[in-house]
């Protein structure tokens, strides 16, 4: 009789921890899917990183522009615009020698193909070397605008300026200083 009682009280016990196991274990799991997925997807969306980025545009008249970096990221407010690490680019025209120039970063216009190169610009063309901290180059206007920081080097003569402005096409250079007091100064390497 005893057992019985046991018995019958207990079942009631098992079915109460029966329905919690049951309610517990059937819990459907869709919704933390959905959440993961919907981060997932999330994340994909804001990635924007290129990695070994490289443009090329060629003009009627043949002449080429080549732009390599390690890493590029697009701008969200702009896509037509990459901001650049570790660049490299060569300006290959078909009347003249190929232009190279290395800098830190870069901003690219991939519509007109402007390119802004900052931080330890160089720019090297046969044996003359510009070095400088910001350089502007448009395809449009045919122009470097190199500026802050700038010496030139070649093999017989070091120089210091302010802004060097260079016509890619006629290779035309007007060299300014801010202060039109002070004077653009060139030693001589000899």
């Amino acid at each position: 009789m005893i057992k019985k009682r046991i018995f019958i009280f207990s079942i009631p016990f098992f079915l109460i921890i029966s329905i919690f196991a049951f309610k517990i274990l059937t819990k459907d799991p869709k919704p933390v899917e959905l959440v993961l997925k919907k981060k997932t997807e999330e994340a994909l969306y804001k990635s924007n990183i290129i990695k070994n980025v490289f443009y090329s545009s060629k003009d009627a008249k043949g002449n080429e522009y080549v732009i390599y970096a390690k890493e590029g990221e697009i701008d969200y407010s702009n896509t037509g615009i990459v901001f650049l690490t570790e660049v490299e680019a060569f300006i290959k025209l078909t009347n003249s020698n190929e232009i190279k120039i290395d800098s830190e970063f870069g901003k690219y216009n991939i519509d007109n193909f402007d390119t802004i190169f900052s931080k330890n610009v160089r720019v090297t063309y046969l044996e003359n070397e510009i070095t400088s901290e910001y350089m502007d180059f448009s395809l449009n206007r045919n122009s470097m605008i190199i500026s802050k920081n700038v010496v030139y080097t070649n093999l017989k003569n070091i120089m210091n300026a302010d802004v060097i402005e260079i016509n890619i096409n006629n290779k035309n250079t007007k060299i300014t200083r801010f202060d039109k007091k002070d004077k653009v100064n060139i030693k001589s390497n000899n």
